[in-house]
């Protein structure tokens, strides 16, 4: 069904706002695709059309953006978007176990939803969290260190309208997935500056280098360097020549 007048004339003045940020305007393509899965939830045909008309593109440039990024849903999805990591370091700390243990629990496969509609699964290659493997992810905020059994607590606690549940790091309240893909549109909900940020498996190499005085340029300043290659010592091995040119210049 198209887009009622009353929906595009609110959701007009918020495109244009987007564009406006960029000075050509096909750049606002992302931040529509995700105002869009704001109102309905995923990409429909009408959301399609409705970012194609707002940047002069045709449906199939719009379809092809959309399809290449797996953030776009094109079906419903649940409230609160479960993705579950396991990739290389959760893997083996576990991910591969949490994803079958919550796809028993739940009933259900990867990218489908619960008959609630509350909870949606979802196997992710890497949620850039490997300091705090094995990681999972609702609606993209952090859910560090997690278990089959507390995986299972925390989506029982997201059926049951996720009182009381915050992420690991970053913002101090969880959000539902139309709230947080209206963030990513570009329209903050204030919880930018709260909460916590980096921890403590983040900072403990930059707690070491404070401890051993180590600077940016160590390592690598040759003879005499006091960084993590040793006192007095180049680390590693010796630059290979440059190849020259038959004219005795470098290349």
């Amino acid at each position: 069904m198209a887009l009622s007048q009353e929906v595009r004339a609110r959701l007009e003045p918020d495109a244009a706002q987007i564009i406006g940020r960029y000075p050509v305007s096909r750049s606002a393509l992302l931040p529509l695709l995700h105002l869009m899965q704001a109102e309905e939830g995923y990409l429909t045909e009408d959301g399609i059309d409705f970012c194609a008309e707002q940047l002069a593109l045709t449906k199939a440039e719009v379809t092809a953006v959309a399809s290449f990024y797996t953030m776009y849903k094109h079906h419903p999805v649940g409230d609160y978007h479960v993705g579950v990591c396991t990739n290389s370091l959760c893997g083996v700390m576990g991910g591969d176990a949490i994803l079958a243990d919550l796809e028993d629990h739940l009933g259900i496969g990867d990218d489908e939803t619960t008959p609630d509609g509350k909870v949606s699964l979802e196997h992710l290659e890497c949620n850039a969290a490997c300091d705090y493997a094995p990681v999972v992810m609702v609606n993209w905020e952090f859910f560090d260190n997690q278990t089959p059994r507390s995986a299972r607590n925390l989506v029982d606690g997201l059926r049951s309208g996720a009182e009381g549940i915050s992420p690991t790091r970053g913002a101090p309240r969880l959000c539902t997935w139309k709230q947080a893909s209206r963030i990513l549109a570009g329209f903050p909900d204030g919880q930018a500056t709260e909460g916590n940020t980096a921890g403590e498996p983040s900072l403990a190499g930059l707690k070491i280098a404070k401890e051993q005085g180590w600077t940016p340029g160590d390592g690598a300043a040759g003879a005499g360097s006091s960084g993590p290659s040793g006192s007095g010592r180049t680390g590693g091995r010796a630059a290979p020549a440059r190849p020259t040119s038959g004219n005795g210049t470098t290349t």
